[in-house]
């Protein structure tokens, strides 16, 4: 697994990506969805964005910050768990969870608010860093897939999830392409 100042300079390559693509699309685009099961290229940002802040950094937050009095006993990673971090990447496979309020992420309000989260991303990451290189693995939060994993796995997977949801991008932004050559 890369040291955490590796993890960030990966990260913040792909978030210069994605925010490359940003700059190419009007608000209509952003918000276009190819189907009605399909995230606009939007929606995919803000899940990026939310999966980031309030799951893969609240998970680091919560294991940095355990006491042996609430960690909690865990079973270890799935079968699934372990060949992602042995290969240090998630599958590249589509994964569908049916839409539900709690995962379907809205549709952005704006370029700005895509922009700021993914520079508040990029500042959590630079915050918590250093405080990866004290902490030990002894404490873990479950992943529903993946299952226990430690502040230094719940901040790699911040790096995974990104390069994993490329080849969605890339997916969306042929269909986006091929609406306006056959209209």
């Amino acid at each position: 697994m890369m040291n955490p100042n590796d993890m960030i300079k990966q990260v913040t390559e792909h978030t210069d990506r994605y925010l490359a693509e940003l700059d190419t699309l009007d608000m209509r685009q952003l918000t276009w969805k190819a189907s009605i099961d399909d995230w606009s290229l939007g929606q995919m940002y803000l899940h990026l964005i939310h999966a980031a802040l309030y799951m893969q950094l609240a998970n680091v937050e919560a294991c940095l910050t355990a006491s042996e009095e609430t960690a909690s006993v865990q079973n270890g990673k799935t079968e699934v768990g372990e060949k992602v971090f042995t290969q240090g990447s998630i599958p590249p496979i589509r994964i569908h969870v049916p839409a539900s309020p709690q995962y379907t992420p809205p549709q952005p309000e704006s370029r700005e608010q895509i922009i700021g989260g993914f520079q508040a991303v990029l500042q959590r990451l630079k915050e918590t860093a250093p405080r990866l290189e004290a902490s030990t693995s002894r404490h873990h939060v479950q992943h529903p897939g993946f299952g226990a994993l430690n502040a230094r796995e719940w901040f790699a997977l911040v790096e995974m999830h990104y390069r994993h949801h490329f080849q969605q991008q890339d997916r969306l932004k042929k269909a986006l392409a091929d609406l306006y050559t056959t209209t």
